[in-house]
Formats: structure tokens, C-alpha cells, sequence
């Protein structure tokens, strides 16, 4: 099975899922040009998304929907596992958001230009005005009531275990004042960890935990990392300290 799941990957989801990117970039970048920076900033990923998992056969399972009211703004604080992250999110959270990504990714092709038309934040790390402006950005692409999306780790997982928040995006939430949503990852790492690079797809169930909002207070940092970690299997060993202690 695992050699026909290669060969239908090479033959049929690569090929598609890389047309598929190209096309739901140009109609983003296009769209958000000509219209609604809301509606097709969100809609071409949705559906890029759902159709990439479907794509490559992912059984995916999502919990907690009914924790996130609708007509409210939040933002989304999730683990990072791997790459198939975004697609979870993107494609199953069923809610209008903005990602806040690396300056990096703007290069790629197609996708970074897309990212920056539906007016997705790109972080600036290099100084402190870059930081500032990139709180500014935040400030200005939530105006229109969109919700805002982070990975606090700041990259995925090299070992599957939780990495040590970051704490830019929670002092970035806390100015913002909007609620904190903690979101675990489960089964990303199985099927495309970062330490395989450009590598074949393995067939793995993905699941997406929505957990209730909580507010951007000092203490949101380490509740965050306390309550996605309680969601993943046997409560996997922490590489951060602090917060492991504060579950205790």
C-alpha cells in the first residue's frame, strides 16, 4: 500500500496540488486586488486547503467548533508540527483570518504574493522598528474584523514536541486586545515532519482541537502552551521548562 500511495502521490497529488496552488494564488492575489481583501483572502484558502488534505487522502477530525462564536474576532494560537498545519487551519477552522508568517515566505513564489495581497502580516524581526511596524500592520489588516492566526513556536517541531512560545505574539495580542483561541495539532508530524524536507506524504489521521478563548492577560502565554499540550497524546515531554511546571 505504501508504495501505491507513492505512486498516486508522483502521479495524481502532486502534479494537481501544485496546479492548484498556482490557480488559487493568481485568483487570491487577483481578487483581493479587484474586491473584497476579506472574502477572497479567505476563500481561495479555504478551499486550497480542504482540497490538498483531500488530495493527499487525509482523514481529518475536528473538535470544538462550537467554542468560537461567531460575529467575534480572536486570535488563533496553535503548535506547530509540520507542514500540513496550515491546511488544517486554513481549510477546517471555518473562520475569516490573517496569518501573521515569516518575512521569509514572502518569497516563494506565487504563494508570497498572494499571502501579501490578502493582506496576511509578515513578521519583521530584524530590529525593533521592524517589530514595531509589524504591530502597526496587525493593527491596520484587523480592522475589518478579521481574526488573526499564529504559530508561537515560531517554526515546527524537529522532534514532534512542543517547542517554547515566543513571547511577541502574546504581547502583540494583549495590545490588540482581542481573546486568545489555543489550538492543538495533532498527527501533522506523522505526516510531514520538518526533518524530512521535500519528501513523500505518509498517510496519517490529522486532528484540530478548538479550544474555549481566553483572554490576553499576563498568565496567557503559559495557559496557552498548558492547554494545547493537555490535548495531544499521553501529554508528550515539553522542552519548556516554565510552562511544564505551571501544569503542575
Amino acid at each position: 500500500m505504501t508504495i501505491l500511495y507513492r505512486i498516486y502521490q508522483l502521479l495524481v497529488a502532486l502534479p494537481l496540488g501544485l496546479l492548484l496552488t498556482l490557480i488559487i494564488s493568481l485568483t487570491t492575489g487577483i481578487g483581493c486586488m479587484l474586491g473584497s481583501q476579506t472574502f477572497w483572502g479567505y476563500w481561495p484558502m479555504r478551499i486550497w486547503s480542504v482540497g490538498m488534505c483531500r488530495l493527499f487522502l487525509l482523514p481529518v477530525k475536528v473538535e470544538g467548533r462550537e467554542n468560537i462564536a461567531r460575529g467575534e474576532s480572536f486570535v488563533f494560537i496553535a503548535n506547530h508540527q509540520g507542514a500540513f498545519d496550515i491546511f488544517l487551519i486554513a481549510g477546517y477552522l471555518h473562520r475569516p483570518f490573517k496569518w501573521m508568517m515569516k518575512q521569509s515566505l514572502r518569497s516563494i513564489p506565487f504563494v508570497g504574493w498572494a499571502c501579501a495581497k490578502a493582506g496576511f502580516i509578515f513578521v519583521d524581526k530584524s530590529s525593533r522598528r521592524g517589530l514595531v511596524q509589524t504591530i502597526q500592520n496587525a493593527r491596520t489588516a484587523l480592522q475589518d474584523g478579521s481574526s488573526m492566526a499564529i504559530f508561537p513556536e515560531g517554526s515546527r517541531t524537529t522532534d514532534g514536541q512542543m517547542g517554547a512560545f515566543q513571547k511577541g505574539s502574546f504581547m502583540l495580542a494583549r495590545q490588540i486586545g482581542l481573546p486568545l483561541v489555543p489550538i492543538t495539532i495533532d498527527g501533522s508530524f506523522d505526516v510531514l515532519p520538518r526533518t524530512r524536507g521535500f519528501s513523500f506524504v505518509t498517510r496519517h489521521p490529522l486532528r484540530l482541537v478548538i479550544h474555549r478563548p481566553i483572554p490576553p492577560d499576563d498568565e496567557a502565554m503559559e495557559r496557552s502552551y498548558n492547554i494545547i499540550r493537555s490535548a495531544l497524546p499521553a501529554a508528550a515531554p515539553t522542552d519548556n521548562p516554565e510552562a511544564a511546571a505551571q501544569a503542575e
